[in-house]
């Protein structure tokens, strides 16, 4: 009894210990950026020798990898989009959730969306979470309209591209979010319409060749 007492008492002293440093991990990027998160800059922040914390991380993409779980669990404690009553309705819930994510935790978003690391790739289990995150935004558009996974591709590089315009151009501004509106009318027409559209110019050409 008393031992399984002390190993939870461990356990959650050791899970206590590595939310404190993800907290002060995430303060010191948005203060100096993704890439010049120091650890040495940590342990000092911490209050605790560096190499302590390879007793919590073994490598610092260790430590990246943590806050990538944790900045998508982040996410994922958000309150979900709509479902509906329409495509538009719903589309236009999910993309404010993004964009408000982004402009409320900008680092989370760009360690979550960009190749900021170099060499820097998440564990299977990290990426579960980036998996479960896009299914529970995707699964609402599914459910309410025919969407191709093209579709899906093409929605998060609009909508992520104003994201990122903004976060380059204007930190905490509002140039390029401002038009979220306006992007999410053009994809509600391009996937409502698409039955309608003519096939691809290659394709046609393609045929042609092969004759």
């Amino acid at each position: 009894m008393l031992a399984k007492q002390s190993a939870h008492w461990r356990s959650s002293r050791r899970e206590a210990a590595t939310a404190d440093i993800l907290a002060s991990a995430w303060e010191l990027a948005r203060e100096h950026g993704l890439s010049g998160l120091s650890l040495r800059d940590l342990a000092r922040k911490l209050g605790m020798a560096a190499p302590s914390l390879y007793s919590y991380f073994d490598s610092k993409h260790g430590l990246y990898d943590a806050m990538y779980a944790d900045g998508y669990r982040s996410f994922l404690a958000l309150d979900p989009p709509a479902t509906g009553p329409d495509f538009r309705t719903v589309l236009l819930s999910a993309s404010k959730l993004y964009v408000r994510f982004a402009a409320n935790e900008p680092v989370k978003w760009q360690l979550l969306n960009q190749r900021t690391i170099p060499g820097f790739e998440p564990s299977e289990e990290s990426y579960a979470l980036a998996k479960a995150a896009y299914e529970r935004t995707a699964a609402p558009l599914r459910a309410i309209a025919d969407v191709t996974q093209q579709d899906l591709d093409l929605i998060g590089a609009v909508i992520g591209g104003l994201i990122s315009q903004q976060l380059a151009n204007e930190p905490g501004g509002t140039r390029w979010m401002s038009l979220l509106d306006d992007a999410v009318d053009l994809l509600v027409h391009r996937i409502e319409n698409k039955a309608a559209r003519p096939a691809p110019v290659r394709g046609r050409r393609r045929k042609m060749e092969e004759a």
